[in-house]
C-alpha cells in the first residue's frame, strides 16, 4: 500500500469494540531528524523504520492523560487522571501497515504503569513528574528515579488545524497504530480520534535526555520539527496480529 494511503487507512474507525476510553491534553511534538540505518539498529525482526524525507524521526512527546477508564466505566478520582512523556519513532510491520514504536513512556501512576505493561506489553516506566501552567505557558517536569530531571516550558498557538494530508506534520502526527513486542511476537494496538486540532508551538526550555535514556546520543540542538495539539478524546482497541 502506498505510504499516504497506509496512513489515511489506519485512522478509519475498526469494527469492533474499543476497550478503553482516554483523553490526551497539551501535547507538544518535539521531532528531531535522525538517520535512519541508526534507528533500523535499535528495532526488533519485522520492524522497518518509517522514513519522510529520507529521515527517520524521533520525538519526545509529553502530555496529559485525562479521564482513563475501560468501556462502560467511570473515570476514578486519583487513578484516572496522570501525565506521561514518550520516546518513540516511527515503524512499518511486516504488513506494510503505519505504526509507532516507543522506546519509553515515563508515566507518574503506578496504576497505569502496571496496566499498560501487562495488557500492552509497552515499556513503560515509573517517574515523578509535574505540570503546572502560568500565563499560557506549560511547565513539564519529569524524573526517574537515580536519574537526572528534564524540563519543559512550552506555549501553545491558538489556532489549530489539522494537518494536510501529504505533509511532513501529517506523517508525523497522523498515528493510530503501534507496534509493540510480546511473548508471542509482535503485536498491532490501535487508536481512535479526530484528526489532531494541531497549533504551532514556542519552546522556551527543552531536554534530550530522554533519547539519551533510549539509547541514541544527545541530539545537540533544538527540535527539527516542532508541533502541539491542545488535545483530543481517544478510543483504544484490543491488540491484534
Amino acid at each position: 500500500m502506498h505510504s499516504l494511503d497506509a496512513l489515511l487507512a489506519a485512522r478509519q474507525r475498526p469494527r469492533r469494540a474499543h476497550v478503553m476510553l482516554q483523553r490526551w491534553e497539551t501535547l507538544a511534538f518535539l521531532h528531531w531528524r535522525w538517520d535512519a540505518a541508526a534507528v533500523q539498529r535499535t528495532l526488533p525482526a519485522g520492524l522497518t523504520v518509517d522514513t519522510c524525507q529520507g529521515d527517520a524521526w524521533l520525538a519526545i512527546v509529553p502530555f496529559a492523560m485525562r479521564g482513563i477508564r475501560p468501556r462502560f466505566c467511570p473515570p476514578v478520582p486519583g487513578i484516572s487522571d496522570f501525565l506521561e512523556l514518550n520516546v518513540r519513532t516511527y515503524v512499518r510491520d511486516a504488513r506494510g501497515r503505519p505504526g509507532v514504536w516507543f522506546y519509553s513512556l515515563d508515566c507518574d501512576q503506578p496504576v497505569a504503569v502496571w496496566t499498560a505493561r501487562t495488557l500492552f506489553h509497552l515499556p513503560y516506566q515509573h517517574a515523578r513528574m509535574a505540570m503546572s501552567t502560568a500565563d499560557g505557558w506549560i511547565d513539564y517536569r519529569c524524573q526517574r528515579r537515580g536519574d537526572a530531571a528534564t524540563h519543559f516550558r512550552y506555549r501553545l498557538g491558538d489556532q489549530p488545524a489539522a494537518a494536510e494530508p501529504g505533509t511532513l506534520a501529517f506523517f508525523l502526527a497522523e498515528r493510530y497504530l503501534l507496534l509493540c513486542q510480546t511473548p508471542r511476537g509482535l503485536r498491532c494496538g490501535q487508536v481512535h480520534h479526530a484528526p489532531y486540532p494541531l497549533v504551532d508551538v514556542t519552546l522556551a526550555a527543552w531536554d534530550a535526555h530522554p533519547i539519551v535514556q533510549a539509547g541514541f546520543a544527545h541530539p545537540g540542538r533544538p527540535p527539527d520539527h516542532l508541533i502541539g495539539s491542545p488535545g483530543v478524546a481517544v478510543q483504544v482497541y484490543a491488540l491484534t496480529r
